[in-house]
């Protein structure tokens, strides 16, 4: 799919359809989101016709949605590459609102010159800095080269806080639940003000106004389904250690000891026949964090962690997906992933020899390998995560690096 290239250098990405498409899209998406997820968003009036760079966490699948509303002129998101190789819904997509493709996990100078050419031509930027969307209710990471950009484009900055979203629609969960959210300017940073920052200075205001923690009550978010899918979040067992779990309805349950642990409406945990040391999944995160970093992953390289069975898609990056291998197996080792099609040849990727990995979405993998990407899915159950956490890990120590606690989120 074409998006645009350095063939099409004169054409213009802002143009006038966007901001018709985005009124009758705002006609649409403001009752059906207040109805699907029970949000207020304020308007953010004092930017009608004014440009800005608005920054926005990242909690539900609908944020960017949440983000236009609030606004009168059109956002052009910078999103995802993954959403322009969707064959004719990439284009449609393109067409109608002109995203800006960024490669994940890397610095992609491609999007921000596109970045920069919507900003002359006099459109507003919107993107989440985080990258990822929160596993745990936590507002994840955020790449300190967010602030160099941010200064470059001489916009004001609008902080944009999504609240409650992680309540009423985990990552890791496939169910929208009965709850209340809310989403408004939190801040603005004008120029003047960011000008007379220094990066880490303004790294750390826009860290701190787009940090959300729902790992605490914030009402109820009812469903009868609370728990299914959490095991897309969770592998370590606080009792038996690397593990699987299976969820059903409100419970979820490890596969090896038989823990059984309920997902509670104000999204409490608890042990249902003994005790559960954690009261909110980002407790068990941290604990899940912490097991992981304290793994010698390396000790034998051959030791077999963990093995799924996947379906593999060669990815033709802002272009194409094409299914490569149905049912193939997938094996996670100290030090490699392979991937074992019914019939061909194992694919091999060292962790010293493979790029980056990240995870799309509620669960699919994508691996960046030399000049190939591959993007493995799995089952409903299937835990990407454990793959970036266990991969990071083992490049922690491969380069000497073992108190290094980033395991890739």
């Amino acid at each position: 799919m074409e998006t645009r290239t350095e063939t099409k250098k004169k054409e213009h990405w802002v143009k006038i359809r966007h901001k018709i498409i985005m009124e009758i899209l705002r006609v649409i998406f403001v009752p059906l989101c207040f109805f699907k997820y029970g949000i207020r968003v304020e308007r953010a009036r004092e930017f009608d016709g004014r440009q800005a760079l608005v920054l926005f966490n990242h909690q539900t699948a609908y944020d960017q949605f949440f983000a236009g509303m609030a606004f009168t002129d059109p956002l052009y998101y910078v999103a995802t590459e993954d959403i322009f190789s969707l064959g004719w819904i990439s284009k449609a997509l393109v067409w109608a609102v002109a995203p800006i493709p960024i490669r994940k996990q890397t610095t992609d100078m491609r999007a921000i010159k596109h970045i920069m050419q919507v900003v002359k031509e006099g459109g507003s930027i919107a993107l989440a800095p985080e990258g990822n969307r929160t596993f745990d209710g936590r507002t994840c990471y955020i790449k300190p080269t967010i602030a160099p950009l941010a200064r470059k484009l001489k916009l004001p900055i609008v902080l944009f806080r999504i609240e409650d979203g992680y309540g009423v629609q985990p990552r890791w969960s496939d169910v929208i639940r009965k709850g209340r959210m809310r989403a408004y300017v939190h801040r603005v940073i004008e120029p003047e003000e960011a000008a007379a920052m220094t990066n880490d200075e303004l790294y750390a205001a826009i860290a701190e106004a787009l940090y959300v923690n729902e790992a605490r009550g914030t009402g109820e978010f009812k469903s009868k389904r609370t728990a299914e899918y959490l095991e897309r979040c969770v592998y370590v067992c606080p009792e038996c250690g690397l593990s699987r779990f299976r969820s059903e309805k409100d419970i979820s349950t490890c596969e090896k000891c038989g823990l059984k642990i309920r997902y509670k409406a104000n999204k409490e945990l608890e042990g249902m026949d003994r005790p559960f040391p954690f009261r909110f999944v980002a407790d068990w995160y941290d604990y899940q964090q912490d097991f992981v970093n304290h793994l010698d992953t390396m000790a034998d390289p051959d030791a077999l962690f963990y093995e799924d069975t996947v379906d593999v898609y060669d990815v033709v990056l802002y272009k194409s997906k094409k299914l490569r291998h149905r049912d193939a197996v997938l094996r996670l080792y100290g030090d490699r992933l392979t991937i074992s099609p019914e019939e061909g040849e194992n694919i091999v990727l060292r962790y010293d020899e493979s790029g980056e990995i990240t995870v799309l979405g509620k669960n699919k993998l994508n691996i960046y390998c030399k000049d190939k990407v591959y993007q493995i899915r799995g089952d409903a159950r299937f835990n990407a995560l454990k793959y970036i956490n266990l991969h990071q890990r083992s490049l922690n120590i491969m380069h000497h690096d073992a108190d290094n606690t980033f395991l890739g989120m």
